[in-house]
């Protein structure tokens, strides 16, 4: 039987979510007509339906926790069909062909439009997997990411207004630039950890979009600089479609070497480091592991790959300015990571598809856009800690060596 005390918690959490949600989903002003419309049955129903998610949410939990009561004495390992596939040669293989070909036939049977918005969504692959180097893996909640990818994007457009060097020359400058400024942060922030942390590189975000929101002369403050060249092809012309279609495939191929570089770091000794440090840091230092080199490496690596999908931003948009970087780009850059989850490859392609995807073929639903956002990452949190595809513990048994008997 449900008890009735935590009837009286769900019908608390839909009144105050229903007062959260008050000046959003009640106030309606109209300016024109200097006019104040009450919609209060729209308060009516997200109090009535959060109460009932309230409720199917806690006999999820009571039913999950008896189940897990029932079975302390047997203990049965159920994988996941995911992890099976990726786990399995003969399935992970053609599966990786299929989407190969389908990444590569995307644009000739969809739109120009369908295939800019593929491009976007692939270079929020990128950035997610960045970022899951650092927080995912070595466990440093990073909320300043979009910085590394506004140095790339400036770098590329700095570059080429004052010096006209090219889309090809920039694409290894500014992912260094990045990864340099990534160093640069993490050594003041090498003692600290989670909240502290997380305060100082949001102050770091920041500072870096107020320098280019400033700063004229060197930025051309709010108006931006505009004009920059999209990436040619050995000197040829190419008009605005094929641009787009020589963008997705630019695109497509750094994902494909994100996803070799991030597998082969994650297998390494230096990946071993990270989720090490993650886990237990003192524990990480008195196993002889360095913790300020392996911090520095895991910062420079992941503003890395945000500094060169800078560069690719700028070129895709001939247009930067910083209103293009603000804390929502670190949030939904870190909710793909969160979603996805944390530290899988495979969770946070998912999560960047899912969540860049999403509301550009929900355009209907708008003006709830965040509040469905917010949503989901609650939802998650609640049944899904881990994320959408959680990545698998790596576990090592010793074997003992047969002794030959004489």
């Amino acid at each position: 039987m449900f008890p009735v005390k935590e009837l009286k918690r769900s019908a608390l959490i839909s009144l105050w979510f229903a007062f959260l949600t008050f000046p959003i989903m009640v106030i309606k002003v109209n300016p024109i007509e200097r006019t104040v419309d009450w919609r209060w049955d729209n308060m009516f129903f997200i109090a009535l339906g959060s109460f009932v998610i309230s409720i199917l949410a806690k006999v999820y939990l009571l039913r999950k926790e008896r189940l897990s009561g029932r079975k302390k004495v047997i203990k049965v390992v159920n994988e996941p069909f995911v992890h099976r596939i990726l786990r399995e040669p003969r399935f992970l293989y053609p599966l990786c062909l299929a989407v190969l070909v389908f990444a590569v036939a995307f644009p000739y049977f969809f739109s120009t439009y369908q295939t800019n918005i593929m491009t976007t969504a692939l270079m929020y692959v990128v950035l997610g997997l960045g970022l899951n180097i650092v927080v995912g893996v070595a466990g440093l909640l990073d909320l300043g990411y979009v910085a590394f990818y506004a140095v790339g994007a400036y770098s590329y457009a700095l570059l080429n207004l004052h010096f006209g060097m090219g889309f090809w020359a920039v694409l290894p400058i500014g992912g260094l630039f990045a990864a340099f400024l990534g160093i640069l942060l993490g050594f003041p922030v090498l003692r600290l950890r989670g909240d502290y942390l997380a305060i100082v590189t949001l102050g770091f975000g920041e500072i870096i979009r107020l320098i280019l929101e400033n700063w004229n002369d060197f930025s051309s403050g709010p108006s931006g600089i505009a004009n920059i060249p999209r990436p040619s092809f050995f000197g040829m012309d190419m008009n605005f479609e094929s641009g787009i279609i020589y963008i997705y495939y630019i695109v497509v191929a750094l994902v494909i070497f994100t996803i070799f570089v991030v597998n082969r770091l994650q297998d390494s000794r230096l990946g071993r480091a990270w989720l090490a440090l993650r886990e237990d840091e003192i524990a990480c230092q008195a196993m002889g592991i360095d913790k300020t080199k392996t911090k520095l490496i895991a910062f420079s690596l992941g503003a890395f790959w945000a500094g060169i999908v800078g560069v690719i931003f700028a070129a895709k948009t001939t247009f930067v300015n910083p209103a293009s970087f603000t804390f929502l780009e670190s949030a939904i850059i870190l909710s793909i990571v969160v979603l996805g989850g944390m530290g899988s490859i495979v969770g946070v392609i998912f999560g960047a598809l899912i969540l860049i995807l999403m509301p550009e073929y929900l355009r209907a639903l708008s003006e709830y856009r965040m509040l469905a956002f917010g949503g989901i990452l609650v939802v998650m949190m609640v049944f899904k800690p881990d994320g959408i595809i959680s990545n698998v513990r790596r576990s090592y048994r010793f074997k003992k060596q047969s002794t030959i008997s004489e």
